[in-house]
This record gives structure tokens, C-alpha cells and sequence, in this order.
């Protein structure tokens, strides 16, 4: 199991929190990058993953993701060959479209690039981080080169695609590259998502059985269900709120009603007694095929409580319950 972290106390509570999570012996840690609101403080997740690589010695650290939208791909392959360079595949990439929000004007390349540039910077990063000596570029929106690759990745760095659609399901299954999953979506729709991944990438070569796709989870292990959904009820919205002051473009509406988002997580989260949780997340693998599980410990609304909540989601019974779903592996410690 593994952890989600928007450093919503601040960076350096959430390298503490990374600690914990290793300490307690989870698999990874996993963190947001955003820019502009209080939701998360980390505009760069690349920064904070080396410092927590360099802080902690097992646990992988994940990005989860870094904004293509705003983000230069050949900028982001730099970072990320140098991370894998210093910490191997202890260090994973994973990148997304990203929103309609102002970043994308103020640090990227606009609402064209948006709208129609995704593929193309995802391909120049790919081709960075593919071990060849140079990169070129002839595109509509990158036009450079030839570069040479300093430092060269000795082999190919792994990238993960954040996905919420069908059209980037497809776009990384024709690419051969696993997917991040939102915490929105539930089982039937992360299984469809996974299924149109799999057939693009079955009809370009690419083998569906090799790809570690990654969801996000609310995931909270309380005395009773009514317990749980109560104190989730009263810390969700303040620590969601900070979408709010994201500030669209292009036309594009504000956040989504974050009393209706609670409910909805409510319903298509796992969230009660331990073993309940545990085997809910159990079935999501094996409905789903998606075996790595994102956890987000901040939902417990303080620092100590997110400590807490790592300690209890470490300590889930999932030795009986994910190790009987085939395919799972369950970090020990």
C-alpha cells in the first residue's frame, strides 16, 4: 500500500509524513503538484520527491502528478533522468493533462496547448527519458534541437499517465504506459478505463499484463462506518476548499460542489472497520485489475491525525486480504 500526500500542512510536514510512511512500511508515497491554491503546497513535485529520496532509504516517491500543462517536457525529462540517476526506480514519474486553470497562461503554453498539445510534450518527454544521446523536436508546439540528453538515463525512465478520460486512456495505452486513477472514479469506471487502455495498447504492441497501473484512494479505517463518514463530512470540505480558488480559463467552469464531491467519495470509497476496508480494497484490485492503491492520509484533517491514519492503514490486514487476490504483492516492511 501506498500513500497520496498534497502537502496540505505545508512540505515539510508532508516529508515527515513520507517518513512515517516507510517507517511504517509502506510501499511508496505518491505527491500532487498545484499551483496558486492553499489545496495543496507543492508546485513542484520533482523538488519534493528528491528531497524525500534523500531523506528516507526504501519507500519509492511518485509524482502524482506533474502538470505537462504547465511544465516544459524537456525541463521535467531533465528533473526526472536526474532523479532516476541518483535514486534508480525508487523514483517514479507520473505526469497529467492537468486542468483549465490560469497556470496553464501564467507558466505554460496556453489554452492551445491544452486543448491540443498533451500528446506531443508527452512524446518529447518520453523520447528524453528513452536513453537515446540526443532529442529533436518538429512540432506544432515544440520545435528545437538536436539536444543532447544530459544526464542520459542508462535505461529508459518509467512514466505514468494520469488519466480521467477515455480519449488519454487511450493515448497512454497506444504509448504502452500504466495509468494513474483519480480518486473519483469508482470501480466500474476505473475498470472501464482500464479495459480501453488495454485494448489500444493490445493493438499497438504492447503486452496489458505488464503495466502496474496506480489508483488513488480514500481509504479510512474507523470504529464503525458511521464514524467515519461523520468525520469525513467535517474535514474533507475544509481541506477541499482550496480547489476552489483555482482560477479557471478558456471558459471553463469553476470547481465541482465540494458537499456533493464529499458525498460522492462517501459512496465509492472504502470507509468503516478495518477489515472491512481492507477487503473493499481487495475486490477494487481484483474488479479492476488496478493493484497499486494510492491512500490519502491528509483526509484525517490534522498532521497527527494524517500520522495516525498511516500508522492504521500500514497496519490493515493485507496479508489475508490483497495477497489472495492473484497478481497482488503487499509490501511487509
Amino acid at each position: 500500500m501506498d500513500i497520496f500526500l498534497t502537502s496540505a500542512f505545508g512540505p515539510a510536514v508532508a516529508v515527515a509524513h513520507a517518513r512515517a510512511a516507510e517507517q511504517a512500511g509502506m510501499r511508496g508515497v505518491w505527491l500532487a503538484e498545484h499551483h496558486f491554491v492553499e489545496y495543496g503546497q507543492c508546485p513542484s513535485a520533482t523538488v519534493l520527491a528528491g528531497h524525500i529520496l534523500a531523506g528516507t532509504r526504501r519507500i519509492t516517491v511518485g509524482t502524482a502528478a506533474c502538470v505537462l500543462g504547465s511544465r516544459h517536457p524537456v525541463v521535467l525529462g531533465e528533473e526526472a533522468a536526474l532523479l532516476h540517476a541518483l535514486a534508480g526506480d525508487r523514483f517514479q514519474l507520473g505526469v497529467a493533462r492537468g486542468g483549465p486553470w490560469q497556470e496553464i497562461e501564467i507558466l505554460g503554453r496556453g489554452m492551445d496547448h491544452y486543448r491540443r498539445g498533451f500528446a506531443e510534450s508527452l512524446d518529447v518527454l518520453l523520447r528524453w527519458l528513452s536513453g537515446t544521446p540526443e532529442v529533436r523536436a518538429r512540432g506544432e508546439f515544440h520545435h528545437f534541437g538536436p539536444l543532447a540528453v544530459v544526464p542520459r538515463p542508462a535505461t529508459p525512465v518509467p512514466v505514468r499517465v494520469a488519466v480521467t478520460s477515455g480519449e488519454t486512456a487511450d493515448l497512454a495505452g497506444r504509448r504502452g504506459l500504466p495509468l494513474l486513477l483519480g480518486v473519483h472514479a469508482d470501480d466500474a469506471e476505473v475498470a472501464g478505463l482500464v479495459d480501453r487502455w488495454a485494448q489500444a495498447a493490445s493493438a499497438h504492441g504492447h503486452d496489458p499484463g505488464a503495466a502496474e497501473h496506480a489508483r488513488v484512494r480514500l481509504a479510512y479505517p474507523c470504529a464503525t462506518r458511521a464514524d467515519g463518514e461523520r468525520e469525513l463530512r467535517a474535514n474533507l470540505p475544509r481541506w477541499l476548499a482550496g480547489i476552489r480558488a483555482a482560477v479557471p480559463v478558456g471558459g471553463a467552469p469553476r470547481a465541482r460542489d465540494l458537499d456533493a464531491h464529499v458525498e460522492h467519495l462517501l459512496r465509492v470509497q472504502p470507509v468503516g472497520p478495518p477489515g472491512e476496508v481492507a477487503a473493499a480494497l481487495a475486490h477494487s484490485a481484483e474488479t479492476t485489475g488496478v493493484r497499486r492503491q494510492l491512500c490519502m492520509a491528509e483526509a484525517a484533517g490534522s498532521p497527527e491525525a494524517t500520522s495516525d491514519l498511516i500508522a492504521t492503514l500500514a497496519a490493515l490486514p493485507t496479508a489475508w486480504a490483497l495477497d489472495r487476490v492473484p497478481g497482488v504483492a503487499v509490501a511487509t516492511g
